[in-house]
């Protein structure tokens, strides 16, 4: 690598040697851009809407015994199969399923697709139909539940109704009674009409 000469103490540096090393790491490098251009690029899928339902309140209010044989999927918090993780609360569940490295596990970029104007006016109508969908199953059921609530609410009137009739018959009825009991007991039955 280098050569010391006796009558001069300073190192001299041998070029030829240097050179030839330079040579080698560019031609590796060159040879291992080549092998990287020839790899198929990979290309991630653009974000898309989730199409099932983010379940954070299963295990609301439950307890669970957990020793250290527990798998860390079911140790306390919620569990992300993706990317093998606990996270605490569901908040930050919540923040790590709409963040990058879990996007990425799953094969996303974050770039979202454009959507054309075309695009943007179906979408309208497909809201606009479920809306009025909606709207007139609403309006139907809403019908049925009001006119069920009417009718309860009459019979319930009408029986308000009976049961007051009932009580006042019966309150006139117990008064007879009483003026009819007074009277035998003090001695007469009646009030001194003779009619025969």
């Amino acid at each position: 690598m280098f050569q010391e000469t006796v009558e001069d103490h300073r190192r001299k540096w041998d070029r030829e040697e240097f050179e030839k090393i330079a040579a080698e790491r560019l031609a590796e490098e060159l040879e291992k851009d080549e092998r990287d251009r020839k790899k198929p690029v990979v290309r991630r899928e653009l974000l898309k809407q989730r199409d099932y339902k983010v379940d954070l309140d299963s295990k609301l209010g439950k307890s669970i015994v957990i020793t250290k044989n527990t798998p860390s999927s079911q140790s306390g918090g919620y569990y992300c199969n993706v990317c093998d993780c606990v996270v605490k609360d569901s908040i930050n569940f919540l923040d790590h399923i709409n963040g990058k490295k879990h996007q990425r596990n799953l094969g996303m970029s974050m770039r979202v697709e454009r959507s054309s104007l075309d695009q943007v006016k179906k979408r309208f109508e497909v809201n606009k139909r479920k809306l009025d969908e909606k709207k007139k199953d609403y309006d139907l059921e809403q019908r049925v539940k009001e006119l069920r609530e009417e009718e309860e609410k009459l019979k319930e009137y009408r029986r308000e109704k009976k049961k007051e009739k009932k009580k006042k018959v019966e309150e006139v009825f117990t008064k007879e009674n009483d003026e009819d009991s007074i009277a035998s007991i003090m001695g007469f039955s009646g009030f001194g009409t003779s009619k025969k």
